[in-house]
């Protein structure tokens, strides 16, 4: 009986200490599985976008071996495919023709229609304009999300941080030397791809909800090979197939095809259903931050004063506008 009661003892000062415990931290332990894998997301969402940033010199080596925009695309897209195929559900459609229209949709807005726009407004505009138009994609996003969902509310530090991410992207772009030149049909072009990947992020938050992030990349995939088709009707294919044994181009290729695609887009689809499209969006500001570094070491393109104190912007502003509430 002594024994028992001891034992009983224990048991209540035991659950007493962890009640105790709990209280301390608010109920909850002080670093949960939870919290861990949403700092985690945060870490790859910069990971991705850093490899993103990365592309511009990749694309720009291709285009001067004499690939088009479309050409770019297509066997990035069709090597990411190949890539994504073997790891994915081997389950063909989706469970209704909603969600069928839904990746359809994703394929539009974050494949074909948003690299066809951004890389021929690149040929009618010029490159900064497009690169700072490109970037407004997280404010779209945001005013988006605002105007049509509910919950989302815009708050004074979300809106103080993408203005101050947003003006440091300027300082980078521009480096200090800003001078207007309007291109209406080419400015527009680079609109149209900001615009494509606002609704790209806000359409793949709701089908991360039903789907995984393999099989709606797989879709995103296959839906932006087979819209990009019809531009070959009025393009033909020009690049020499025998090009392609140079190493030059396969390296750049396969990077952009297995890395920048089959990785970063698997990846970003993740992070979105982990942290919100708002969030994950606000990384976008980071992408000019790794294509300067880039440009520098591989293409010889100098790292100004005015370029780092933009990305010291950016870091701050990516930092408030993903620390405001009601971001989702």
């Amino acid at each position: 009986m002594e024994k028992e009661r001891n034992k009983q003892g224990e048991r209540e000062e035991n659950e007493s200490v962890k009640v105790a415990g709990q209280s301390e931290n608010g109920g909850k332990e002080p670093t949960s599985k939870k919290d861990n894998s949403i700092i985690f997301a945060h870490l790859v969402a910069v990971i991705t976008v850093a490899c993103w940033g990365c592309t511009f010199v990749n694309t720009k080596y291709l285009l001067r071996d004499g690939l088009e925009p479309q050409e770019i695309f297509i066997v990035r897209f069709l090597l990411a495919y190949l890539c994504i195929w073997w790891i994915s559900p081997k389950k063909i459609f989706c469970e209704s023709w909603t969600d069928e229209l839904t990746m359809l949709v994703l394929g539009v807005t974050g494949g074909s229609m948003y690299f066809l726009s951004e890389n021929t407004a690149v040929g009618l505009t010029y490159v900064n304009n497009v690169a700072f138009i490109v970037c407004t994609a997280p404010l779209i996003t945001t005013c988006l999300a605002i105007t049509f969902i509910k919950s989302i509310k815009a708050s004074s530090l979300l809106i103080i941080g993408s203005l101050t991410a947003l003006a440091g992207v300027g300082a980078v772009i521009f480096n200090g030397h800003f001078v207007l030149h309007l291109s209406p049909s080419g400015d527009l072009l680079a609109l149209t791809a900001a615009i494509c990947w606002a609704v790209y992020s806000l359409v793949m938050k709701r089908a991360s909800q039903k789907y995984s992030a393999l099989f709606i990349t797989r879709k995103v995939f296959f839906y932006g090979i087979i819209t990009i088709l019809p531009v070959f009707l009025f393009q033909h294919w020009n690049f020499p197939l025998d090009h392609f044994r140079k190493t030059e181009v396969w390296v750049n290729l396969l990077f952009l095809g297995i890395v920048a695609s089959f990785i970063c887009f698997l990846l970003w689809n993740w992070v979105i259903g982990k942290i919100g499209a708002l969030k994950a969006s606000n990384y976008i500001y980071l992408n000019p931050i790794t294509t300067v570094i880039a440009s520098a070491l591989f293409l010889n393109e100098p790292l100004t004063p005015i370029a780092c104190l933009g990305g010291g912007l950016i870091l701050i502003g990516v930092f408030l506008a993903n620390n405001a509430k009601h971001l989702g």
